[in-house]
């Protein structure tokens, strides 16, 4: 399915040249009808003579409205650029003719249209060499060039063979499994309800499809989706598109906004661009310039950040970051136009680069330009490399859908990547990665894992008395989202590089240390429990005498043990009271309080703390004023 676009001057004859091929006229506003001009877009379609259906969006010419112009002309296959013959080529017909070329539409033609006005062969003559003259260096030099009259239907048969022939050499869209559609239109069915319309892309909508209305996130279903005004069940890419979406209202949807799969896209309000400034605009671009972008069927005010240059003169081409007032959809590889706000002026165009640069970029650093450079004109490996550094640890599904690869070209890029080792994968092991499977680009990786030993390392050198860091710190001091976290220390746990003991991440072979100062400490405290291992030192005492750090660290290496927040044991006296308790149950069949007491000479306090410990851990069980062992 493919969508052409019309392009030239007010008055000269887009609209009635449409609807004498087509027999629909796509001035669908009374105002268009009774100005006999038109203001917003309209829509028609035909069948080409080799039976091939396509569809038409006619673009308002008057100056006042080319901005209007401009929602409709981005998502199309080829142009029919129309020049009337008793005026030839006019101011709109070149800015049209520039926005033509800045989106770098693949193909198209060029018709002669009102012949019927003129008499004189040799005017014709004229005309069309003025044409040719006009559109030499841009998209449609050397497009086909025919004179017709909606008039009189002359020249309307070749003009169709023609467009069939330039169509025939172009590729179908593909189907990519990510579609978008770009909103042009909105509006309201009774007994329906909301309804879209745009040309559809990179990938196919069926019906009952949950969908996504980007960039404010609305959830909807497609009810039913149309084509050239008939039903379908699926929609294919490059066809113009009506979609009936249930759960959202009109108020929600305005043009420009995007129909998709959920979590297929992720708006951005900031783009990183190559960018052609027009050879006759009014002026140099300079940074900091406000100006409006136009991208798709969307539109929003923007501030240019220049990059490498202090200044673009007409004619040149550079790089540019805008900074946008509103998020918008954009992939690698979409085409955009510019304009100055006021005094409107088409300022010129060119490609995204990265649709969503993490930054700001420094403006004079050359490893920008660097990495801007392979991402405009790098291999496919290049580029997928590239959006694997821009996302950082991704699924492999992002990654392809930044890229804006196509799925074989994608696939072999991947391929390549993995073999290059410039791209490694954080799960799934040995298996061959899937679409889910999460990857990181190799410098990435080594940055990562770089800064998670630096920082497990600083960790155990400010705190040396801990086994390591606690696992959830240290996710949040490389702030990492959670699930590349936690395949990163899987990765390192299984290369050797980390250890971890109970959601505590450590280096391998850490050992907590005592210095001189805090071993007499510990000697001093151990002296005391030596003394009354019953009735030992509280928790308060000990962290009185040897501090928070060191007590801690005793626990830590199970020299104590606590049995509750107040009474704690070493490790040996501990182990001696629980068998001794055992013992006792064993031959009595069970224990009081009392009991226990006077088994160890000590006060309630301690042997009801280590019994309520023991009900706890399972090693006894609780039964009125009686503990027996659990079974």
């Amino acid at each position: 399915m493919r969508v052409i676009g019309t392009a030239g001057h007010v008055d000269h004859g887009k609209s009635t040249l449409i609807a004498a091929l087509t027999g629909i006229h796509p001035d669908r506003l009374k105002e268009e009808q009774e100005r006999e001009m038109t203001i917003d877009l309209g829509f028609a379609w035909l069948t080409l003579p080799n039976g091939e259906e396509i569809g038409i969006v006619d673009v308002p010419g008057h100056r006042d409205f080319i901005e209007n112009m401009l929602a409709g002309v981005g998502g199309i296959d080829a142009a029919l650029l129309v020049v009337a013959a008793d005026e030839g080529v006019m101011p709109q017909t070149r800015e049209h003719l520039a926005i033509l070329d800045l989106l770098q539409i693949p193909t198209g033609l060029i018709a002669i249209t009102k012949t019927d006005l003129v008499s004189d062969p040799e005017w014709l003559d004229l005309v069309e060499s003025d044409i040719r003259e006009t559109v030499r260096g841009t998209v449609l030099e050397g497009a086909p060039c025919v004179r017709v009259s909606a008039k009189t239907k002359t020249g309307l048969e070749e003009l169709l063979q023609h467009l069939a022939e330039v169509l025939g050499k172009k590729p179908a869209r593909p189907d990519l499994g990510r579609p978008r559609l770009p909103v042009d239109r909105v509006f309201s069915i009774a007994g329906f309800g909301t309804v879209v319309t745009g040309t559809l892309t990179d990938g196919s909508l069926r019906v009952g499809d949950e969908v996504e209305i980007l960039p404010a996130g609305h959830r909807g279903r497609v009810r039913g989706l149309q084509t050239h005004k008939k039903n379908e069940e699926v929609a294919v890419p490059g066809s113009r598109t009506a979609i009936n979406i249930s759960g959202v209202s009109v108020e929600q949807i305005r043009r420009g906004d995007v129909v998709t799969h959920p979590g297929q896209y992720r708006p951005t309000r900031r783009v990183d661009v190559r960018f052609r400034l027009l050879s006759d605009a009014s002026a140099p671009l300079k940074h900091a310039s406000e100006v409006k972008l136009f991208i798709a069927a969307s539109e929003t005010m923007a501030r240019v950040r220049l990059l490498g240059v202090e200044v673009l003169k007409p004619g040149e081409e550079g790089w540019l970051q805008l900074e946008l007032r509103h998020p918008v959809v954009a992939v690698r590889g979409d085409r955009f136009i510019l304009r100055r706000p006021s005094p409107g002026e088409t300022l010129g165009g060119g490609e995204i680069v990265d649709p969503a640069p993490e930054r700001r970029h420094k403006r004079f650093a050359p490893d920008v330009i660097r990495k801007l450079e392979a991402l405009a004109k790098g291999s496919p490996a290049d580029v997928l490399f590239q959006a694997a550094l821009a996302l950082g640890p991704a699924p492999v599904k992002d990654i392809v859908v930044r890229s804006h690869l196509e799925r074989e070209q994608a696939q072999a890029a991947l391929n390549e990547l993995f073999h290059e080792g410039r791209l490694l994968t954080l799960e799934n092991g040995d298996l061959a990665p899937d679409a889910q499977t999460l990857v990181i680009a190799t410098p990435h990786w080594e940055d990562l894992s770089r800064r998670a030993m630096q920082t497990v390392e600083a960790y155990h050198a400010a705190h040396p008395l801990r086994r390591g860091i606690p696992r959830e710190e240290l996710k949040s001091r490389l702030k990492i989202a959670s699930r590349p976290f936690n395949a990163l220390v899987q990765r390192l746990v299984q290369e050797e590089e980390l250890a971890e003991d109970e959601s505590v991440i450590a280096r391998p072979g850490h050992e907590i240390r005592f210095d001189e100062t805090q071993q007499a400490q510990v000697r001093a405290l151990l002296q005391r429990f030596a003394r009354s291992p019953y009735s030992p030192p509280t928790i308060k005492e000990c962290v009185n005498e040897v501090g928070e750090e060191v007590f801690n660290a005793l626990l830590t290496t199970g020299e104590l043990v606590a049995v509750s927040s107040e009474v704690v044991f070493r490790r040996e006296d501990y182990e001696h009271m629980v068998g001794q308790v055992r013992a006792y149950i064993q031959k009595e069949g069970k224990i009081t309080v009392a009991q226990a007491r006077d088994l160890f000479q000590t006060s309630r306090r301690y042997v009801l703390a280590l019994l309520e410990h023991l009900d706890a851990i399972g090693v006894t069980v609780r039964e009125g004023d009686f503990r027996r062992l659990r079974e």
